[in-house]
């Protein structure tokens, strides 16, 4: 069955993209400064289990820890951190 299905999938035709090497696709000067000077939206404030408060982007995941364990992290924060540990 799953065989069958790879096959119909294998089938189906893919879209090609075409691109111009126009003028009209290249943005403008006042298109970069606009997306240079947007600020990003949708994070939130975590409580690290450091004790800091942090701010991430992404969503809070359950990993496992090095000890075997389960952890909640916050993902994509602020600074150098892309996964933290949060305090429960």
């Amino acid at each position: 069955m799953k065989a069958l299905a790879i096959l119909l999938l294998a089938s189906l035709p893919v879209p090609q993209v075409h691109t111009t090497g126009g003028q009209g696709s290249q943005p403008g000067p006042h298109f970069i400064q606009q997306t240079a000077a947007a600020p990003k939206k949708g994070g939130k404030w975590y409580l690290a289990r450091t004790g800091h408060a942090v701010y991430c982007y992404g969503p809070v995941m359950t990993v496992t820890s090095v000890s075997g364990g389960l952890e909640r992290v916050a993902t994509f924060c602020r600074g150098e951190s892309l996964l933290v540990p949060l305090k429960d």
